[in-house]
């Protein structure tokens, strides 16, 4: 498949059929996360984990294979690093017909970072399930799916602008629909991108009042998804320069691609 088909036919699978995953797809699966990288040029390192070996589960997982964690350094832009990096793998996991949903909040955290040995200095942001997808939906897959509209996108008019945040993008290019379908947290799908020229900025919308509970921006980690999706499509260069352009109180300026 080429990326722009693997971007809108990948899902969230929550709801697997049991099966243990080929040696085949798992050994590519294992060779494709070494080489992972993201253009801020932080480590992500991925950790297999062992289910069964652990006890390793989440309330709203069935019938998965493994785990895969990630671990990445306390440093300024991690988030959008370890969001790139973790987007580069789900894809490619899907690439080969394996299945992952991000968690991050309905897991046992302390478990999951003992585990993966997780050092102080850094952040196990999120985990993934992986295995075959089911045929059919568990009530609690669908109930979730169902809670945050996950086959649902805000329209690109409200997300992507020309020059200003007042000026709608018209444009027909594969990459807007690429970081439409991107997956976010609870689907809140927070970035925002203003054409300039040759430039592309990224923006994060801050939902207001919205907060994570942990000591990490996770929707910054969205940001480092979209960032992902825009490149694997139309690739560029990243660099963080910000333009004097007029925003709210709730947009932070993220990254420039050109």
């Amino acid at each position: 498949m080429e990326i722009i088909e693997i971007i809108k036919t990948r899902k969230s699978v929550r709801t697997f059929d049991g099966r243990k995953i080929a040696e085949e797809d798992i050994e590519k699966l294992f060779d494709y996360m070494e080489s992972v990288e993201n253009p801020y040029g932080i480590p992500v390192k991925f950790v297999p984990l062992d289910k069964g070996k652990y006890g390793l589960s989440s309330p709203v997982i069935e019938g998965e294979d493994m785990y895969i964690a990630a671990k990445v350094p306390k440093v300024e832009h991690c988030e959008e690093a370890f969001g790139y990096s973790f987007e580069k793998m789900v894809l490619y996991a899907w690439s080969l017909g394996i299945g992952t949903t991000w968690i991050g909040g309905t897991l046992n955290r302390p478990l999951f970072e003992k585990v993966a040995e997780t050092g102080d200095d850094e952040y196990m942001m999120i985990v993934t399930p992986i295995g075959y997808p089911s045929s059919s939906q568990s009530k609690v897959d669908a109930q979730l799916r169902n809670a945050v509209k996950g086959d649902e996108r805000i329209p690109s008019s409200k997300l992507f602008f020309d020059g200003d945040f007042k000026t709608p993008l018209d444009s027909a290019e594969e990459w807007l629909e690429a970081v439409r379908w991107a997956p976010s947290a609870a689907n809140r799908q927070p970035w925002r991108i203003v054409k300039n020229d040759d430039k592309y900025h990224f923006y994060l919308a801050h939902t207001p009042g919205y907060s994570s509970g942990v000591d990490w921006d996770v929707q910054k980690i969205d940001m480092g998804i979209a960032i992902c999706h825009f490149m694997c499509v139309k690739g560029g260069k990243l660099i963080i320069d910000e333009p004097e352009m007029e925003t709210d109180e709730y947009a932070e300026y993220i990254a420039t691609i050109y």
